[in-house]
């Protein structure tokens, strides 16, 4: 592990506030927090030590903007010295604005234009499926507003109708969507043939339940309602 041993969750504000600058977006970053957190120590199998292991789970940061929480957790989990935080956005940074896969250990993918993400899950999936890859799981996480971009629309109808049970898309609705979603974030997903769940979003044990409670032969959708920020 880089860095020091004995890191937790309590750490997470510290590391977070030795980024600094306007373009950490903080508050959009500050509310997938939790849903990081419990993801990485608790649901997922990602370690630095297996990421070449094509059998390994996977996570998508859709929301890059978001970065700030993501780097932190890279650094509580062993993937990143905690001293890379200090330089992020430089030159010769592995930390960027907006995460940079190439660079990047443990970023699956490169993200900032929003709408990306969830398309390029289902595109992993189906990866998968035709090779009969039926071990990993793949949890991709976008924000609320996000989803007004219409690529998110046809990934999730596509993937209701496919029955895509690896795929979990994790919503992080901080209220930003500026015309809401009538029925619930959750509903709409239902009604594309996912499984929907709701719940607070800064509730780890919740939180722990709805990634890991079955749900077979559909794709999962968990939105983490979380205190309205507009990040």
């Amino acid at each position: 592990m880089l860095g020091r041993m004995a890191y937790g969750y309590a750490d997470l504000p510290a590391l977070m506030a030795r980024l600094t600058g306007d373009e950490k977006h903080s508050v959009a970053a500050t509310s997938t927090m939790d849903v990081l957190w419990v993801l990485y120590d608790r649901v997922l199998d990602l370690r630095p030590g297996n990421a070449a292991d094509p059998d390994r789970d996977r996570f998508l940061l859709s929301k890059g903007h978001g970065a700030m929480a993501f780097y932190a957790t890279l650094v509580v989990k062993g993937f990143l010295d905690e001293g890379a935080l200090d330089d992020w956005g430089a030159f010769g940074s592995p930390l960027g604005m907006h995460p940079d896969r190439v660079v990047l250990p443990g970023a699956e993918i490169s993200s900032g234009s929003l709408g990306h993400g969830l398309p390029l899950a289902l595109g992993i999936a189906l990866g998968w499926r035709a090779q009969r890859r039926t071990a990993p799981r793949l949890v991709v996480l976008v924000g609320d507003a996000e989803l007004d971009e219409g690529s998110n629309a046809e990934a999730i109808q596509l993937a209701g109708r496919l029955g895509l049970e690896q795929l979990t898309a994790v919503v992080v609705d901080n209220a930003s969507s500026s015309h809401g979603w009538p029925g619930g974030i959750e509903r709409r997903f239902e009604l594309e043939g996912w499984t929907g769940r709701a719940v607070d979003g800064r509730d780890h044990e919740a939180l722990y339940g709805a990634f890991t409670d079955p749900h077979p032969g559909r794709p999962l959708a968990v939105v983490a309602q979380v205190e309205p920020n507009g990040g």
